[in-house]
C-alpha cells in the first residue's frame, strides 16, 4: 500500500515532542511490513540550513519530503508543499493527516477529496474544549468552522489514541465518521552509554518519583508540587523541554512549598543514556494532566518497569487499569499526595505493579501491533471507498 503521512514540523529528535515521535515510529513499522511510506512535512520555525535534512530524505525507510514555510510559521503555511501535493497526490492509496488547525492538514484533505483519495485524520488531542479556551480561543473557533468540521465531516475515519480522546471530541456534537482507536507504541531497550553528571548526580538520591514530559502547564505540574509538598518521603525529578518557559515560576514555587531540597527541576531536552538512567533509578512515574489524548511517556515507564500514578484525563490511564500497573486519581493534591506517599513508602507494592505493567506492554503495546491495526483501517477505508466510487 502506497501511504502519504502528512505532519507539519516533522523533525526528530527536535523539541517538537510526542506527535512527531510517535508518527515517525508507525511509519517505520508499516514500512517494516511492506508498505511503502512518504511523509509531507515543514521544518517548522528553524533555519532549513542550519544542519536540518536536505529536501527530500530517508529515514529509517521513510521518505520525507520537507517543504519551506513562508510567511507564517505558526501556520506551517507552505505553498510549494501544496504545489508538490496537487502533482503527487493522486499515486498515494491513502493519505493520513495528523494534527489539526494547521494549514498543510486543510491543504491536503482539500486535495484529497479534490483528487478522490479517501484520507484518516488523527486530531492527537487538539481537539479539546477546555485546550481551544485557554489559548487562542477566537481564532481557533473560526478556523473550526471554516475548515476543520468540514476536514472531519469528509475523512475515511477519525483515528484517536484512546477512549479519553474520542470523548473528548465527540463532546463538540458535530456529526463525525467513525472513530478508530488505535493507542500508540512502544520501543523501549537499555540504552549503552554513561550518563551525563547530571542526571547522575540527579538519580543518587533515592527514592524519587519521576515526572517526564513537556513542562508546560497542561500536564498539571503546579498540582504536583503541591501534592508532592504534603508527602514526607523521597524526592522528585521533574525533566523535561520547557518550550513554554514554564521552568523560571516553578522554581519560584519550590521554597514557598518547603520543596527546595527535595525537587529538581531538569529543563531541557533529555535523551539517550540520561533518559534511560532517569527512568530506570526511579521507584514511581507521575502524569497528572489537565489533558493528555495519550501520554507516551506513560508507556515508557510501564516498560520500564516503573508503576504509573496518572489522572483520569490521561488517555493511557485505560492502559494503566487494565495492566493493574498504577493509580489513576484526581487531579486534586490530596488525592495525589495520598498515591505518592503510598507508592513511595512501599517498594514491594511499586515493584509487583511495575512488573504487571512491564508484561503487559512487552505483550500488547509494540509499534508493529499498532502499525498492524493501522494497516487494517487503511485497508477497510480504501475498500469502502472504491465501493463508493462504483455506486
Amino acid at each position: 500500500m502506497r501511504i502519504l503521512e502528512v505532519i507539519p514540523s516533522y523533525l526528530p529528535a527536535t523539541r517538537y515532542g510526542g506527535p512527531i515521535f510517535s508518527t515517525h515510529a508507525l511509519s517505520k513499522a508499516l514500512v517494516e511490513r511492506g508498505h511503502t511510506v512518504e511523509v509531507y512535512t515543514t521544518y517548522g520555525g528553524q533555519d532549513p540550513s542550519n544542519g536540518l535534512p536536505s529536501k527530500r530524505t530517508e529515514l529509517d525507510g521513510v521518505t520525507v519530503n520537507y517543504f519551506k514555510p513562508s510567511c507564517s510559521h505558526r501556520l506551517a503555511w507552505a505553498p510549494g508543499l501544496a504545489r508538490k501535493l496537487k502533482t503527487e497526490i493522486s499515486r498515494f492509496d491513502i493519505v493520513h493527516l495528523h494534527t489539526v488547525f494547521l494549514w498543510p492538514t486543510w491543504s491536503a484533505a482539500q486535495l484529497a477529496r479534490m483528487h478522490g483519495v479517501p484520507y484518516i485524520m488523527s486530531p492527537r488531542g487538539m481537539i479539546v474544549k477546555e485546550l481551544i479556551k485557554r489559548r487562542n480561543p477566537i481564532a481557533k473557533s473560526i478556523w473550526i468552522e471554516l475548515f476543520e468540521k468540514t476536514n472531519l465531516a469528509n475523512a475515511a475515519a477519525i483515528h484517536v489514541t484512546s477512549s479519553r480522546e474520542a470523548h473528548d471530541l465527540a463532546e463538540f456534537g458535530w456529526k463525525l465518521p467513525r472513530m478508530v482507536s488505535i493507542p500508540n507504541g512502544v520501543d523501549w531497550k537499555p540504552v549503552q552509554g554513561e550518563a551525563s553528571s547530571e542526571i547522575a548526580a540527579a538519580t543518587k538520591r533515592r527514592p524519587y518519583a519521576l515526572f517526564f514530559g513537556r513542562l508546560s502547564w497542561k500536564k498539571g505540574i503546579d498540582t504536583l508540587l503541591e501534592a508532592f509538598a504534603r508527602t514526607t518521603a523521597g524526592h522528585l525529578i521533574i525533566a523535561g523541554t520547557d518550550d513554554e518557559g514554564l521552568s523560571a515560576s516553578l522554581r519560584k514555587s519550590l521554597e514557598p512549598l518547603g520543596l527546595t531540597d527535595r525537587v529538581q527541576i531538569l529543563s531541557r531536552t533529555i535523551e539517550g543514556a540520561d533518559k534511560y538512567e532517569l527512568f530506570r533509578s526511579a521507584r514511581l512515574f507521575v502524569l497528572p494532566s489537565r489533558s493528555e489524548n495519550f501520554g507516551n511517556s506513560v508507556l515508557e515507564a510501564l516498560a520500564a518497569g516503573l508503576p504509573a500514578i496518572v489522572t483520569p484525563e490521561v488517555g493511557a490511564a485505560e492502559i494503566v487499569i487494565e495492566a493493574k500497573a498504577g493509580l489513576v486519581v484526581p487531579r486534586d493534591a490530596i488525592a495525589l499526595a495520598k498515591s505518592l506517599e503510598q507508592l513511595m513508602g512501599d517498594k514491594t507494592q511499586a515493584q509487583e505493579m511495575g512488573q504487571r505493567g512491564q508484561a503487559y506492554v512487552y505483550a500488547n503495546c509494540s509499534w508493529a501491533s499498532a502499525a498492524e491495526k493501522m494497516e487494517a483501517l487503511y485497508g477497510e477505508c480504501v475498500i469502502r471507498h472504491t465501493k463508493e466510487l462504483a455506486i
